[in-house]
């Protein structure tokens, strides 16, 4: 008797910053929000734009584009903001992340995911827990976990407090 691997499908949230496609993990995903009036701290570093009422919290928004090396953010009417939580070294952080479009939600098995080649690009590798190939280009998968260090974290936590 033979026994198969079986195949686990998995759910992502792409959205679009520039021309790329990236996607999240669903379960890493807390909301979706328009974006409001954003408050700029002063002294964070410039990934951060700043931090936003979320019902009584203090939520840390980081500009997505600026922490790939992009331009800041153009906003406009699709410009929105992931709600994301974020583990680190056992810590569990929640934090905004502006992407300039929401695009849909993709059901992947894991046998679609294939390894990122190892290039010299602007997205460093270890974000990337793979890609997947559509039938118009490749969505970027992100390991949300590895796109900040601790020490980001540390600071995108203090700028929440």
């Amino acid at each position: 008797m033979s026994v198969e691997t079986a195949s686990i499908l998995l759910s992502y949230l792409s959205f679009r910053l520039e021309e790329e496609t990236f996607a999240v993990n669903v379960a890493k995903v807390l909301e979706i929000l328009e974006v409001p009036y954003i408050t700029r701290v002063p002294h964070t570093p410039d990934y951060i734009s700043g931090i936003i009422n979320l019902r009584g919290l203090v939520l840390p928004v980081i500009d997505t584009r600026i922490r790939f090396g992009l331009p800041p953010t153009d906003f406009t009417v699709n410009t929105c903001i992931v709600v994301l939580q974020v583990t680190i070294e056992n810590q569990s952080i929640v934090l905004g992340a502006l992407v300039d479009s929401v695009q849909e939600v993709l059901q992947i098995t894991n046998e679609q995911i294939k390894t990122p080649p190892s290039l010299g690009s602007k997205y460093r590798s270890e974000f990337l827990l793979g890609l997947v190939k559509t039938e118009e280009h490749f969505v970027m998968l992100l390991d949300m976990d590895q796109v900040f260090s601790a020490e980001e974290l540390t600071v995108v936590s203090q700028t929440g407090e």
